[in-house]
C-alpha cells in the first residue's frame, strides 16, 4: 500500500469518555450553574439531518471546557475540549485534537499515541478530575448524582475530511491500511481479523466511509458533517445507561429475594403489612427504571435518514446495547412478578384474618347469647 503517499490535509482525531454521574440532569439548570464557569452552553442538533427525519428525543447539552495540551510521539497539540450531557444523567467528555498536513502514517502514529495517552490503558486521573470539577459545578442540577466513577465507557474516532488527492472510499481502502488504523496494532493481521475489523463498513456516497469496531472508529467525510460522530456518540451514551442499570438490578434481584424470605418468615400479623411495603417498594423502583429506560431508547429518534439509521443501528448491535436493554426488561419482568406476587399474598393474609376475624366474632356472639342462658 502506498501510504506514504497520502497526506490528510484536514481530519480529527477525538477521544471519549463517558459517565453515568446522576440519576437524571436538569439539562436547563445545568446550563444557568456553568454559565458563570464558562461560555454558555448550546442543545446539540444534527447538522445535515432533516429534523423530521432524525432527532434527539431531549437535545443534549454541551458545554465547553478549557483546552489541554497533549504530546502526541513527541509532538505537542493542543486538544479541544468539551462535554455533552444527556438528560438521563450521562456526561460524554470529548477531547478533539485537529490535524493538519500530515501523512497518512503520521495520522494513524497518533491516533494510536492518543490512545495511549486517554485510551482505556491510560491512567483515569485527567478524565476523573474533568467529571468532578463538572458535578461540582452543576451539582443543583443533578438528581441523585453519583459518587460511583467506575461505569464508565471509552471510544476512540478518526474523521478524516479530506486528502492529499480526492479518493472514493473503495480506493482509500486500497491504499491505506484501515484495519491497522482500527486495531491500533503494528504487526501485520491475519486475513481473518482484517475481514472482521472491516466488517461494519458503511457508505452512502461514492466519497464517504464510515468503518465501526468496538472501541474505535474512521469516518472517511469531505463534506465535513457530524451527524455520524452524534449518533456514535449518543449509542455509545446509551451503553453506560443500560450498564448501569443492568448493574443495578443485578444487585436488586438478590436483596428482594432476601427481604421476600424475610417477610415470609415473619408468620405473624404484621406479615401482611410487611408484603404490602415491600410490593410498594418494588413498583416504585420499577416505575423509575422503565421511565429511565424509555428515556435511553427514546435518546434519539429516527424516522426518514436511511443512512444515518444504519449507522446507529450497527453502532448500537455492535455495543451489545440491544442485549442489554432486553437483559434490563427481563429482570424487571422479574420484579414486576414478585411485585404481584407479594401484593396477592398480602391481599390472602388480610383475607385470612379477617374471615378469622368473623369466625370469633361469631363464636363469641354465641358464647354471649348461651350465657345469657
Amino acid at each position: 500500500m502506498a501510504e506514504s503517499s497520502i497526506t490528510v490535509r484536514s481530519g480529527e482525531l477525538v477521544a471519549w469518555r463517558l459517565f453515568d454521574i446522576a440519576y437524571a440532569i436538569d439539562l436547563t439548570r445545568a446550563e444557568l450553574c456553568w454559565f458563570p464557569y464558562a461560555d454558555e452552553g448550546r442543545r446539540t442538533r444534527l447538522s445535515t439531518a432533516p429534523p423530521k427525519a432524525l432527532a434527539f428525543g431531549v437535545p443534549p447539552l454541551e458545554l465547553p471546557l478549557d483546552p489541554v495540551s497533549l504530546l502526541l510521539d513527541g509532538e505537542p497539540v493542543t486538544g479541544r475540549v468539551s462535554v455533552r450531557l444527556y438528560d438521563f444523567g450521562v456526561a460524554a467528555f470529548a477531547v478533539r485534537v485537529a490535524v493538519e498536513e500530515v501523512a497518512w502514517n503520521t495520522f494513524a502514529a497518533r491516533f494510536n499515541a492518543l490512545d495511549r495517552a486517554l485510551g482505556p490503558s491510560a491512567p483515569d486521573a485527567f478524565w476523573l478530575e474533568m467529571r468532578a470539577r463538572l458535578c461540582a459545578a452543576i451539582v443543583p442540577a443533578l438528581d441523585r448524582p453519583s459518587s460511583d466513577a467506575s461505569l464508565q465507557e471509552d471510544y476512540l474516532l478518526g474523521t478524516v475530511r479530506s486528502l492529499s488527492e480526492p479518493l472514493e472510499a473503495s480506493v482509500l481502502s486500497e491504499r491505506v491500511d484501515l484495519a491497522a488504523l482500527l486495531s491500533g496494532e503494528t504487526r501485520k493481521l491475519s486475513d481473518a481479523a482484517r475481514r472482521d475489523l472491516l466488517a461494519h463498513s458503511h457508505s452512502y456516497y461514492a466519497d464517504d466511509l464510515v468503518l465501526l469496531t468496538w472501541d474505535r472508529a474512521f469516518i472517511y467525510e469531505p463534506r465535513g458533517d457530524s451527524d455520524v460522530a452524534d449518533v456514535i456518540e449518543v449509542a455509545n451514551a446509551q451503553l453506560v445507561e443500560f450498564r448501569y442499570y443492568d448493574a443495578l438490578l443485578d444487585d436488586e434481584l438478590p436483596r428482594m429475594y432476601a427481604r421476600v424470605q424475610a417477610a415470609r418468615g415473619a408468620g405473624s400479623l404484621l406479615a401482611a403489612r410487611r408484603f404490602a411495603h415491600l410490593a410498594r417498594g418494588l413498583h416504585m423502583l420499577v416505575a423509575e427504571a422503565t421511565e429511565l429506560t424509555e428515556k435511553v431508547d427514546n435518546a434519539l429518534q429516527v424516522t426518514e435518514d436511511v443512512y444515518l439509521a444504519r449507522v446507529y443501528s450497527a453502532a448500537l448491535g455492535l455495543f451489545r446495547v440491544p442485549a442489554l436493554s432486553a437483559s434490563v426488561d427481563r429482570k424487571l419482568a422479574i420484579i414486576r412478578d414478585t411485585y404481584a406476587a407479594l401484593y396477592e399474598e398480602a391481599s390472602s393474609w388480610r383475607s385470612e384474618w379477617l374471615e378469622i376475624a368473623i369466625v370469633l366474632l361469631i363464636v363469641l356472639e354465641v358464647v354471649l347469647t348461651l350465657l345469657r342462658y
